[in-house]
């Protein structure tokens, strides 16, 4: 079940990340992030309703805040990194924040068996490779790198924490929608600090019919990134934390192959070689 669940994860968020990649394309992506958690929060208020989840109100929604306020910080970080680039060595750094609920898991006592301390080690080699990591070419600023550790600190945090935000069903989807309605507080900041400083929230060309004209791509991706805290929580609450967070870590290679599907983009060597090694480390996660 821990498998399952925690494959879902990787799919979910790999499929929100593509999707979310293709619309900063055109919309600035404090805008994006800020109207599909919007999105998100709307249809999970309605969720947390109609389930009375409301009385699931306790102290662990502390831990939902907690990875609302960092969730957005690590995704800002991520793309200002992007930017910096180069990409082919930011994508790969970004997935080490998997490091975090391994810990975490390690600290509250797991004890992973000999296959299965295998599989993460291939595992996790195979999502940094699927990064297509750059090894040479131009030298890397030290303030992507700084940034691009931030961000894996801060989407492993995340993990970590939203794991423990609840322990019912109905508590989870209280939790996902504190988290929801913390991440468009500190986003929709974050957004007007950046207009007040002369950044844009709507595209140069198109203004506010593309943003309007992309709502169905938008509420997918907002929808995506709530489905997998969700199977993720489920996943670290019914198995090992160490096993649920490594294969929930696959999504870079679910965005690679999205984009070889989808866009013929086409896969260099060494990302092709990264997919193999995740999927063998799946193997041995899921029989260890």
């Amino acid at each position: 079940m821990t498998a399952l669940f925690a494959l879902a994860t990787s799919l979910l968020w790999g499929l929100a990340d593509f999707g979310g990649g293709l619309l900063t394309r055109r919309t600035p992506a404090l805008t994006v992030v800020v109207v599909s958690q919007c999105i998100a929060a709307v249809v999970l208020g309605c969720v947390v309703v109609a389930t009375g989840g409301w009385s699931e109100a306790g102290g662990r929604l502390w831990f939902a805040v907690a990875a609302g306020a960092v969730g957005p910080v690590a995704m800002l970080s991520f793309y200002k990194a992007l930017a910096l680039g180069p990409m082919g060595v930011v994508s790969p750094l970004g997935s080490l924040g998997v490091a975090v609920p391994v810990a975490a898991g390690l600290t509250m006592g797991e004890h992973p068996g000999p296959l299965q301390l295998a599989g993460v080690g291939v595992a996790v080699a195979g999502v940094v490779l699927a990064g297509g990591p750059q090894l040479r070419g131009a030298p890397v600023q030290r303030r992507a790198v700084v940034l691009t550790l931030v961000a894996a600190f801060g989407f492993g945090a995340v993990m970590a924490l939203i794991a423990e935000a609840s322990t019912t069903v109905t508590g989870l989807f209280l939790a996902l929608f504190v988290q929801r309605v913390t991440n468009i507080a500190v986003g929709g900041t974050a957004l007007y600090v950046s207009v007040r400083r002369g950044g844009r929230a709507l595209p140069e060309e198109g203004g506010r019919a593309v943003v309007v004209g992309a709502l169905p791509a938008l509420a997918f991706v907002g929808l995506a990134d709530v489905a997998a805290n969700g199977t993720y929580s489920v996943a670290a609450q019914h198995g090992p934390v160490t096993v649920a967070a490594v294969l929930a870590s696959l999504y870079p290679v679910v965005t690679a192959l999205a984009a070889r599907g989808l866009l013929g983009e086409r896969l260099r060597g060494v990302q092709a070689a990264g997919a193999g090694l995740a999927l063998l480390g799946t193997v041995l996660l899921a029989t260890g």
